[in-house]
């Protein structure tokens, strides 16, 4: 009826014995703020902090001026005689201390001083590192105390090491990674052998399968190579999120931590249920950082109303939810998956004020469900040519905010994350260019309303698993040795509702937790869609700041050892000359907002050199709000700035119009040219000079949905690979794009493996093939059966098994796992890979397009995994099924034939056995999908099946390509008649 899950009975009375409330809260947790050690009590002696105008305060804004939250520079106004900040990045200044002058003047003559002094003395010569609370922390010479108790009895401040990184690599141990790599030469090397073995000895009575074989099989060793060596130094990372707190975010003090923006990307309503999209929005709404700090943007991509209306009620119920995550510190946020645990609470003792204020808001969770499938039931679906306003004009695009400017606040009158609805401007005849043109729309909104320093994409199914991920991201983003070059912070992806086994590998693991890793120890992994945190400035297209080790020369034994240490040859006019073209540090003026109409002014000398008016324009597009944006790296907003001009600016870059002769698409934001727009982005930004990081906290990130059925995971499948090959189409293509020295080799191979295996479906459709047509023929593409071709293919396989099983070991990937992703690559290189390729070729030489497909995200509502066993006609089914049928009359035709013909022949038919066999054993489980639960198989793909298998044994028959015309006379004359 509705899509959504099903709601529960009133009452929690299935609660009795089951519940999920282990580990859930930390009652140990301030909520209030106290007043700064450093704020003078006579307010007026400090300098006043700039506000909005009328003295509101936008979320985003920069809320006290200090250095690490404002990227400009005071120019103006009289010297302030308040007691200086201490910025905690830097270190404590030492006072200097005149010897010759008595100490009482210093206040280091007490007898207190003295004892601590002499104590600190006695501990350091013994080489003790722990202190006593009352000598710890002192310097030689100076009175500054840094850790425990001063002289006055008063408490002291802890100040951090800026030296300290907020993360460290933690390399693979070197007993797992040395026997991985021997293994990996080894195979190469028995490869190589093997390769040259099948050259050399051709089958002359079968040399069209022989010849195709071949091809095959050193198609396969290159797609190998491509895809082995950039896993050849993974590596893994921690972070710390108590030196991050410590020197950003520590209590009683304003929090430094940088403003994000985060995105969350819906196009039909129908396909992606708004529970679904809401239920992520309330994650966010309640992540573990600053308030004013996080903004949430909707991009509703389909213009439906029912997006609007169950954001708004979303909303509402976040004044309720928020607060009850936040007191209890439950995990995770999203309260749909949250009340869905199970998890027996009466092993722990809980206070009885949890377990009803948690019963008290599960009631109101499913009103508010009651709600949402209720815009669902009336929901009307949007028109095709989309919809219009009552004049007959076309939709202008709308944004509205539902929290984070008044009234933002929640049930115990503390301030929400500010959250926006934003729906762009579509009109006929104008390229939207579908989820990347609604990413960059969202781009240049978020600039104009809040302008976070960061940005963090995820799609509506993918919810915050981890309430500290924002963090997680800062560790790396705000880190003084990773921030300036790093691009973005990729999560892996995790899901919920997969069936035990994983039957059609939609988890991803060996992918997100094998080859990802390897990329993380090059140049980073690549950007998949979601889960993703940016660096603003890399998506405004600016090179990084590097540094000299950074912009050494990219050799090949760098390239394949991922090393970034530092050269002293490095070429200084060669630096000097990258530097120049980089921009400068964010220590840049503050622009002036009333000069909007004249233009951007206020920038200093070397900004006027580098870009005038006009070309900011041309790049950005003719929003001088926007541009002005763009220069302030550590985000915030300008002070003296109407919210009114705000949305009305806000409403102009979103209209159909304001990319045209612009750099949108094509250097900034994100990239168009192909459906998979993730790969295309990130490969532009690490082509520039960037890095970008993969991070696995020990609990998720993210976890979102993935399709479990068989014809939506082969459609997933096509629309990724199809992706790919546009790419390789077109001038972006990593084979011969970008060759300035920046891209590591390992690096370049990996993307290059990413657009080019769907071409891998054409050798691998035709090597599935060959063990039924040897089976039919009695023909093989090995000339004898010796024991020199046995001990190439046995090492071979040896060697495929022994790195397989490496690769398990360094990554903690399961056997089934790893199982599972070779059978699926199998089934999507004979079915999606291969409609992928001609679809490819027709939309980019014909120019025929092919139609995006939103892969469905709805719950189940028949059983916990229905959808698995629901059949869905696709053209996608019919090669593997093919295949199957091919292989399975190969089968019974061969051991007929060896039966017939004597002990002789059983010898040479296990070789044929055994490749038919490896095909099957790859596609069961595409035959189980094919069966369903009541296993029977549609008409409809038999049919078809069949059909084709006829035809192909049937011109087999007609051609017979292995028979000489001998032997053709002899079998017509015992014929009798002319055949």
């Amino acid at each position: 009826m509705v899509i959504g899950s099903s709601r529960v009975d009133d009452g929690d009375e299935d609660e009795d014995d089951v519940d999920d409330l282990e580990n859930e809260f930390d009652y140990v947790q301030g909520n209030g703020k106290t007043r700064h050690q450093w704020q003078p009590e006579d307010s007026e002696s400090q300098q006043p902090i700039p506000r909005l105008t009328n003295g509101q305060e936008v979320s985003g804004e920069i809320p006290s001026a200090t250095p690490d939250n404002l990227s400009v520079r005071s120019t103006s106004g009289p010297p302030v005689h308040s007691l200086p900040y201490m910025d905690p990045r830097q270190p404590v200044p030492v006072r200097i201390v005149d010897p010759s002058k008595d100490l009482n003047s210093y206040g280091l003559g007490n007898v207190d001083w003295k004892e601590r002094v002499e104590g600190w003395k006695l501990k350091h010569e013994k080489n003790i590192n722990q202190m006593t609370n009352r000598y710890s922390g002192e310097r030689r010479g100076g009175g500054g105390e840094i850790e425990g108790t001063g002289s006055n009895g008063e408490e002291l401040q802890v100040v951090d090491d800026p030296g300290q990184s907020m993360s460290r690599v933690v390399p693979i141990s070197s007993s797992h990674l040395i026997p991985y790599r021997i293994v990996i030469i080894l195979r190469l090397i028995i490869l190589g052998f093997f390769l040259q073995y099948r050259v050399t000895h051709p089958v002359n009575d079968a040399y069209p399968l022989w010849l195709v074989s071949v091809i095959c099989e050193v198609w396969f060793a290159l797609s190998w190579l491509l895809d082995q060596f950039p896993k050849w130094s993974p590596v893994e990372r921690q972070t710390y999120l108590d030196r991050l707190t410590l020197r950003y975010d520590r209590d009683g003090e304003p929090s430094q931590l940088a403003p994000i923006d985060v995105f969350v990307s819906t196009v039909d309503p129908l396909k992606e249920p708004p529970l679904i999209t809401a239920n992520t929005v309330l994650s966010i709404l309640s992540v573990e950082y600053p308030v004013d700090k996080v903004s949430c943007y909707v991009s509703d991509d389909g213009s439906a109303m029912l997006t609007f209306e169950s954001l708004s009620e979303t909303a509402e119920f976040a004044r309720k939810w928020v607060p009850f995550c936040k007191k209890h510190s439950i995990e995770p946020r999203a309260p749909e998956f949250y009340f869905a645990q199970k998890i027996d609470y009466l092993k722990d003792k809980i206070q009885p004020s949890f377990v009803k204020e948690r019963r008290a808001m599960k009631r109101e969770y499913e009103e508010f469900k009651v709600r949402i499938n209720a815009l669902v039931a009336k929901a009307q679906k949007t028109p095709e040519e989309g919809w219009t306003m009552q004049d007959g004009t076309p939709w202008p695009g709308m944004i509205q905010v539902f929290l984070g400017h008044n009234g933002g606040v929640d049930t115990d009158g503390n301030e929400l994350p500010r959250l926006v609805y934003v729906s762009r401007e579509k009109r006929p005849g104008f390229q939207h260019h579908k989820k990347a043109g609604a990413m960059n729309a969202l781009i240049r909104v978020s600039a104009v309303l809040t302008n976070g320093a960061y940005l963090l994409n995820v799609d509506c199914d993918h919810y915050f698993n981890n309430s500290k991920a924002l963090k997680e991201a800062m560790c790396f983003m705000m880190d003084s040795a990773y921030g300036k070059k790093t691009c973005y912070v990729q999560f892996p992806q995790r899901f919920d509702g997969i069936d035990l086994h994983d039957r059609y590998a939609n988890r991803n693991i060996v992918f997100f937790d094998i080859n990802l890793k390897g990329l993380d120890g090059i140049q980073g992994p690549v950007y998949v869609g979601t889960g993703c945190c940016f660096n603003r400035q890399a998506l405004y297209g600016y090179d990084p700041i590097l540094t000299e080790a950074d912009l050494e020369p990219n050799i090949i034994i760098k390239s394949c050892c991922g090393s970034r240490k530092k050269s002293r040859n490095v070429n200084k006019k060669y630096m000097d000359k990258n530097r120049a073209m980089r921009r400068t540090e964010s220590t840049t003026p503050m622009f002036n907002m009333d000069d909007i109409d004249e233009g951007v002014e206020g920038y200093d000398e070397e900004r006027s050199l580098l870009m005038s008016q006009k070309s900011l324009e041309k790049q950005f597009g003719q929003s001088p709000v926007f541009v002005a944006a763009t220069f302030m790296e550590m985000g915030g907003l300008p002070p003296s700035t109407d919210p009114a001009i705000l949305l009305k600016e806000a409403i102009h870059v979103i209209s159909c119009g304001y990319e045209d002769k612009t750099e949108w698409g094509k250097e900034i934001g994100w990239i168009y040219g192909s459906v998979t727009e993730d790969i295309l982005t990130g490969f532009k930004m690490h082509a520039r000079g960037w890095i970008s990081i993969y991070c696995m906290p020990p609990r998720p990130a993210f976890k979102g949905s993935a399709p479990i059925n068989l014809s939506d995971r082969l459609n997933q499948v096509l629309r990724w690979a199809l992706g790919s090959i546009e790419i390789l189409l077109s001038r972006h293509c990593p084979i011969w794009y970008g060759y300035n020295g920046k891209l590591k080799l390992l690096e370049r191979l990996a993307y290059i493996n990413t657009i080019v295996y769907p071409l891998t479906s054409l050798p691998l459709l035709a090597y599935c093939i060959l063990p039924a047509v040897c089976l039919l023929t009695g023909k093989f593409i090995i000339p004898e059966i010796s024991n020199y071709a046995i001990m190439w293919f046995i090492l071979l396989f040896i060697s495929i098994f022994a790195t397989g099983i490496l690769e398990l070991r360094w990554s903690g990937v399961s056997i089934e796992d790893w199982w599972r992703n070779e059978q699926f690559w199998v089934i999507g290189g004979t079915s999606a890979h291969l409609f992928a390729v001609f679809q490819g070729l027709l939309k980019v030489l014909a120019g025929i397009d092919t139609n995006f497909t939103v892969t469905s995200k709805a719950n189940d509502e028949d059983g916990d995994f229905a959808e698995l066993y629901i059949f869905k006609w696709t053209s996608l089914l019919i090669p593997p099924t093919t295949v199957l049928i091919v292989n399975l009359v190969g089968i019974v035709s061969g051991v007929s034939s060896a039966i017939n013909s004597g002990y002789q022949s059983w010898g040479p038919l296990f070789g044929k056995l055994f490749f038919a066999i490896w095909v099957i054993v790859h596609l069961y489980p595409f035959l189980k999908g094919l069966l369903g639960r009541q296993n029977r198989t549609p008409t409809i793909v038999i049919v078809w099946s069949i059909l084709l298998a006829s035809i192909f044994s049937l011109l087999w028959v007609r051609i017979d390509p292995f028979t000489s015309d001998d032997k053709l006379d002899s079998i017509r004359g015992q014929c009798g008649i002319d055949c």
